[in-house]
């Protein structure tokens, strides 16, 4: 089943697939990139996607703050 999200930005998937695998890794996933995610939990899945969302987040507060 193809996956039915749009990138906004395109050019951001390279930045965002380092994103999730940074945060996989620090939850204790490695080689989250090449395993298969129908063997995952979405509990796990969805606290990678959670962690990712928090950090966007986070680092737009900051630039606002920074302007």
């Amino acid at each position: 089943m193809a996956s039915s999200n749009k990138k906004l930005v395109p050019e951001a998937k390279k930045g965002l697939n380092r994103l999730k695998n940074e945060v996989a890794s620090e939850v204790g996933m490695e080689d989250y990139e090449h395993r298969d995610k129908g063997e995952i939990s979405s509990r796990q899945n969805g606290s990678i996607g959670g962690e990712m969302v928090r950090r966007m987040v986070q680092s737009y507060q900051e630039s606002l703050i920074n302007r």
